[in-house]
């Protein structure tokens, strides 16, 4: 069981919740603080106070005085007019994450809704139902309002889930489930659907398998390296000391410790001075990209334990304050600086892909790494389809943060576009771990023709690893199917695993 109260969530915390089925609920001490905001909302309804959200319509409508008895009313119609979504359903671990952030934010007590609503929503997390969010539709100011009324649709019985696999809809999951729908009460419209939730339930997983991934990439170029017959000194710790990064210098020491005990990665070759920037270069790229995803860490720890709605409630300073934290520039701008760092290492790696199948790059590896080239094409296609992803990421890279589209009558004129540049980062991501899974198809056959007993015991169990789902390669194969099997490796965290549980954890 995870415990929220909206101060310490972690990133690992929302993977156990999106991926691993956790259970969750509030501590005591959030209910109280839900509680007590609530009470400063109804007792500002009887005093006729003018707040918006709550006696006032919304956007350009905040002009609107909206009388008590309307309320119920004001806040069902402003989430069935904005499930505005479309396209495709969100992956469910994205749909998970997104309902724990909610919960998580409105459990620190600066909202104004009722408990026993995000208790529902809480239900229907550890029941399962998973509502039907179409993955486009969002601004990213004021949050993700679109997406987050298709979770509320079904807390009212509306909409679309998923119910044990199977999508239904959203009435009959409830009651399937056991969770009795409900009817908002004042401010709580707003309160659940004016949020950065959906941008950060991409978010979070994003950045969950970019963590491994630095990992991953390490060991493709480490394996690379070997196949390259590549010079260790370039890792040398003093070269990266002199300039500082800590992504650099994370990146080389991974190196060396993959590489360690190698009989084909040496600290000199007597047969040439220097590899190719693709090698020779791999921790300063590695490690750029490193440092960047270690800032969007950064950015999006935070994220999950803020308060992004709006008016914000501060029942002892009785003040409820009309804000913006819901705008997601924050997550837009990081969002869109890791897909650029994920994008180079799939860039990189490509290149050391062909460093290997290219004759005249290979220091001796047979073209494309077939023993009967001609009859044979071996990994020449291969190539190509990790260059196809390289040159589709540089589509996907530009920055969805630089544009914007004034909206509401031009009440909200500046919106982040936080969810597009997620869902961009999420696509760079795939490519890129393909791409990597490529390149790790690739060193495996190389290292097969150099021989396996020449390989560092890390790189080795990576080897017996990749080799307990895809054989080496005499003659030509439909080569898709172990190019997916190295994906599934990659995705699943096992390239890392396998390293590590020999040369221990890597950084």
């Amino acid at each position: 069981m995870i415990y929220i109260n909206g101060r310490d969530l972690t990133l690992e915390q929302v993977i156990q919740v999106a991926r691993g089925g956790e259970k969750v609920a509030m501590t005591e001490e959030s209910k109280a603080a839900v509680k007590k905001a609530r009470e400063y909302v109804d007792q500002k309804l009887k005093e006729k106070a003018v707040i918006y959200g709550l006696t006032t319509g919304f956007g350009e409508f905040s002009k609107v005085y909206i009388p008590q008895e309307l309320t119920a009313t004001l806040q069902r119609n402003l989430i069935i007019s904005h499930a505005c979504g479309m396209g495709e359903p969100l992956p469910e671990q994205v749909v998970r994450a997104a309902m724990l952030l909610r919960c998580n934010a409105l459990s620190k007590g600066n909202s104004g809704i009722r408990l026993s609503t995000i208790e529902t929503m809480l239900n229907m997390l550890n029941k399962g139902v998973h509502p039907v969010i179409p993955e486009k539709g969002s601004l990213g100011a004021s949050g993700d309002l679109a997406p987050l009324s298709h979770i509320v649709l079904v807390m009212l019985g509306e909409g679309e889930a998923y119910y044990k696999g199977v999508r239904m809809s959203g009435k009959l999951a409830m009651k399937k489930a056991g969770i009795p729908t409900i009817e908002l009460a004042a401010k709580e419209g707003l309160a659940l659907i004016n949020g950065t939730q959906i941008m950060m339930g991409v978010a979070c997983n994003v950045v969950w398998d970019a963590l491994d991934l630095m990992k991953t990439a390490d060991i493709a170029a480490a394996m690379t390296t070997e196949a390259q017959l590549g010079i260790k000194k370039a890792f040398d710790h003093k070269v990266h000391d002199v300039r500082g990064h800590k992504g650099q210098k994370d990146a080389a020491a991974n190196l060396l410790q993959i590489l360690e005990g190698s009989q084909l990665a040496l600290d000199l070759n007597p047969d040439k001075v220097q590899d190719a920037y693709a090698i020779r270069c791999t921790p300063q790229i590695h490690g750029a990209s490193r440092d960047a995803i270690e800032y969007v860490y950064g950015v999006i720890s935070r994220e999950i334990n803020a308060v992004t709605d709006n008016p914000i409630i501060f029942p002892d300073e009785d003040e409820a304050i009309s804000g913006g934290n819901f705008h997601g520039q924050p997550i837009a701008l990081a969002m869109d600086f890791l897909g650029i760092a994920l994008a180079e290492y799939a860039n990189v790696s490509e290149r050391r892909l062909e460093r290997m199948v290219n004759p005249t790059l290979s220091n001796g590896l047979p073209a494309f790494l077939t023993r009967q080239g001609g009859v044979n094409s071996g990994f020449m296609i291969a190539q190509y389809a990790a260059a196809s992803m390289v040159s589709e990421n540089k589509v996907y890279a530009h920055p969805a943060s630089v544009d914007s589209i004034p909206s509401s009558a031009n009440q909200e004129d500046h919106v982040s576009m936080g969810t597009t540049a997620a869902r961009k980062a999420q696509m760079i991501l795939d490519n890129s771990q393909k791409v990597i899974a490529i390149e790790l198809f690739a060193a495996a056959q190389a290292l097969w023709l150099r021989g396996e007993e020449k390989l560092s015991p890390a790189t080795k169990a990576v080897y017996d690893h990749i080799r307990t789902k895809v054989e080496p390669i005499d003659a030509d194969i439909v080569m898709h199917y172990p190019m997916v099997l190295c994906e599934e490796m990659v995705k699943g965290h096992e390239i890392s695993a396998a390293a590590e549980a020999v040369c221990g954890e890597l950084r």
